[in-house]
C-alpha cells in the first residue's frame, strides 16, 4: 500500500509503488494467504511505518489510549494526530513526518511561544505552532511551504503563510481523517 512517506516523491512517476506493487525478489509474485493475526499485525505496522514510531512507542500510545474513555481505537489515531511532528507535517512545514521529526529535535519550532524539541509532544486544542524567530529563513520549511498546494493542509488546522504559524482549531472527526487506516484491527491485535 502507497504509504506517502517519501514526501514529494510519492507524487511522482519515481514512486517505487507505482513503478512495482509487489515485494521484491524472486518469490515476490506468489499468492498468500494472509492469516487473521497476520492481517492485523499489518496494519498495526503499516500505521507504525506512517507515523514513524517504534514499537515502544507505539505500544505505550495504546496503552494510554485504551486508558482514556471512548472507542480505544479512535483514541488511538487522534494520539496519533497530536503528535508534535504530526502537525508540522499536516500544516505543510515538513514534505514528510521524517522531516518534520528531524526540524522539531533541532529546535526550528516554538508551540505558544516556547520552544519545544521533542517530536511526540501533544498538541492541545487552540495551540498555535510557529516556526523559531532564527530558522524563519530555513530553506527545507520555505520549499515545504511551496508545495503544499498538492497535499492541502486539513480543515481542522488554520495556516498563516505570513507569519508562518499554525494553529489547532479542533482536533479532526474518523471522516476528516482519509488514510486507509482500520484501527480496529490494532485494537484487536492488542487485545489478544
Amino acid at each position: 500500500m502507497k504509504l506517502f512517506l517519501k514526501g514529494e516523491r510519492c507524487f511522482s512517476d519515481k514512486c517505487a509503488y507505482e513503478r512495482r506493487s509487489y515485494p521484491p525478489g524472486q518469490h515476490g509474485q506468489g499468492r498468500t494467504k494472509t492469516s487473521d493475526y497476520g492481517i492485523q499485525l499489518r496494519e498495526k505496522q503499516k500505521v507504525r511505518r506512517m507515523y514513524g514510531l517504534l514499537e515502544k512507542q507505539f505500544h505505550r500510545l495504546f496503552e494510554g489510549a485504551d486508558r482514556t474513555k471512548g472507542v480505544t481505537g479512535w483514541n488511538l489515531l487522534l494520539m496519533l494526530e497530536r503528535r508534535l511532528d504530526n502537525i508540522i507535517y499536516r500544516a505543510g512545514f515538513a514534505t514528510s513526518r521524517a522531516q518534520a521529526r528531524q526540524l522539531v529535535r533541532h529546535g526550528h519550532f516554538q508551540v505558544n511561544g516556547k520552544g519545544v524539541s521533542i517530536p511526540s509532544f501533544q498538541i492541545a486544542a487552540g495551540d498555535a505552532v510557529t516556526v523559531r524567530e532564527g530558522s524563519r529563513n530555513c530553506q527545507q520549511i520555505l520549499d515545504s511551504l511551496e508545495s503544499v498546494q498538492r497535499r492541502g493542509v486539513p480543515s481542522w488546522l488554520e495556516l498563516s503563510r505570513e507569519r508562518l504559524e499554525a494553529v489547532v482549531r479542533n482536533f479532526p472527526n474518523r471522516e476528516e481523517l482519509t488514510m486507509p487506516i482500520q484501527e480496529q484491527l490494532i485494537v484487536e491485535l492488542y487485545s489478544k
